[in-house]
């Protein structure tokens, strides 16, 4: 079977149900359901309470009131055709109403899974923030404050100072041992010059 009419046929492990023809016509759900709702809403108004009761008052003013060969619903037959197109009215408006309180409740769910959908994503979004947050104060933590930089950088000021004057120190130990050494160089120099002298006046 080609990909064409598998398409057409659907699958075969599938059963397929007969279709019907229906003698009756398809009404579009969404323009249905928009005209229910508009009736719905519009009977739950004060105007259509004022209109159905002024209706209601004039049919049975006139159907009372009037000359008998002008009534067209008698009061002797209890207004049999007001009681009829009241219990239409009240049949049709039931299921009308139940078919517009359906399309609400089908609103309210999708909101309710929206709303849902949302509130996870918060939660998600709340969660990592939470977690950056907590990385960040464990990052801050590790990082050096101004007063250990302060007290480090004391320490090492401390540390050259203490270094530089030992050499101070250390050379000017040097120089003085170097003018040591020099001078008992010029007092041996001086004793060897008059032992010389004088060995010079001994063989004259």
């Amino acid at each position: 079977m080609s990909d064409k009419n598998r398409d057409r046929f659907g699958s075969l492990s599938t059963p397929q149900q007969a279709k019907r023809p229906s003698l009756l016509p398809k009404p579009n759900p969404d323009s249905f359901g928009r005209m229910t709702e508009g009736f719905a809403r519009y009977m739950g108004t004060p105007q259509f309470l004022l209109w159905m009761t002024l209706f209601c008052a004039i049919w049975i003013g006139w159907n009372t009131l009037a000359p008998e060969s002008m009534q067209f619903d008698p009061r002797s037959l209890n207004f049999t055709l007001l009681t009829l197109m009241l219990s239409l009215q009240a049949s049709y408006a039931a299921p009308l109403l139940l078919l517009a309180q359906n399309r609400q409740d089908d609103r309210d769910r999708v909101v309710a899974t929206e709303d849902r959908k949302r509130d996870q994503q918060n939660l998600e979004e709340t969660e990592y923030l939470t977690r950056e947050i907590a990385s960040l104060r464990i990052a801050l933590r590790e990082v050096a404050t101004r007063d250990f930089v302060r007290s480090e950088l004391k320490d090492m000021l401390e540390e050259i100072m203490e270094m530089q004057q030992h050499e101070k120190n250390h050379e000017s130990a040097t120089d003085d041992d170097e003018q040591d050494y020099q001078r008992k160089d010029r007092e041996v120099k001086l004793v060897k010059d008059l032992d010389e002298d004088d060995e010079t006046i001994e063989k004259k």
